[in-house]
């Protein structure tokens, strides 16, 4: 069966980047190419003796996303494995990158700001659509070619739902590139516990802290039954990506703790999921 991964998102949010890190993991990649050659692109990837079943189109910011969208179904049609890749970045970070290139934003002859905005607008029924989102404004490039190796590095079609659980502090920004946020600001925080403000979620004596709370233990099974319910839905839904995300003020006492631990009910869940805790590294006046 061959699979494509439709490689899109707002200018400037790194297609490139993620086309060259595909390339290299051993996927065709074709670069800007018009959504009315996608049928041609699936006709020749299903043809007889065709050494290429794995295939990344890399598609600019079209002008009409009702044309992509079409091809896009229609590709879907054929019984190919098809995944939508969103770029996406701030509009402050877009225009830091586009001041810094001196390109001309391909949206229209107007200010950049506005040019920005308007394509983030145009693109919002093709972002929501997606399969995975990535939030490149905070991210290098070495940083997301290691988040495209980490999905695509290892993925296949028997690997059901990859699944993320990712801590993050709210005084750092909210993430947006994850589909459940959930707010662990009503827990006690162990910042306010001398011994243990230098620590973080990871280390025993926070995690203790935090899971010995009366509040924790009932919000945790609470969550296991929402998860219970949410998770087979999602997965009988066709969801192929999966990120959950646990806020805290500074991101690193209680947000890693529980995320921490709702990894774990997962893993048990029989899931596989990968954690990651966004805010960990940064210092904190309040955890």
């Amino acid at each position: 069966m061959s699979e494509f991964v439709v490689i899109t998102g707002n200018s400037g949010a790194g297609r490139s980047t993620a086309a060259n890190v595909l390339e290299d993991l051993g996927w065709f990649v074709i670069d800007n190419l018009p959504p009315t050659l996608i049928p041609k692109v699936s006709e020749l990837a299903d043809a007889p003796g065709s050494v290429h079943t794995h295939v990344a189109l890399a598609i600019p910011a079209p002008s009409r996303v009702d044309d992509l969208m079409d091809a896009i179904a229609a590709l879907r049609h054929t019984g190919a494995r098809v995944r939508i890749l969103f770029l996406d970045a701030t509009t402050a970070t877009l225009v830091r990158r586009y001041e810094s290139t001196r390109r001309r934003h391909p949206f229209g002859d107007m200010g950049l700001e506005e040019a920005i905005e308007g394509e983030r607008v145009a693109l919002g029924v093709l972002r929501a659509e997606a399969d995975l989102v990535i939030d490149t404004s905070a991210l290098n490039v070495h940083q997301l070619r290691e988040r495209l190796v980490g999905t695509f590095g290892t993925d296949s079609p028997s690997t059901g739902m990859q699944t993320k659980v990712l801590s993050f502090g709210y005084k750092h920004g909210l993430p947006l590139d994850v589909d459940l946020v959930i707010d662990c600001r009503f827990l006690p925080n162990p910042h306010w516990v001398d011994e243990l403000r230098p620590l973080t979620g990871v280390d025993a004596p926070v995690r203790g802290y935090v899971l010995s709370q009366p509040i924790t233990a009932t919000f945790l099974e609470r969550l296991q039954r929402l998860l219970g319910l949410l998770m087979p839905a999602y997965i009988n839904e066709g969801k192929t990506y999966l990120t959950i995300a646990f806020g805290c003020t500074g991101g690193q006492h209680r947000s890693v703790a529980i995320a921490e631990e709702v990894g774990g009910i997962l893993e048990r869940a029989g899931h596989d999921p990968s954690i990651s805790h966004r805010d960990i590294e940064k210092a904190s006046l309040i955890g």
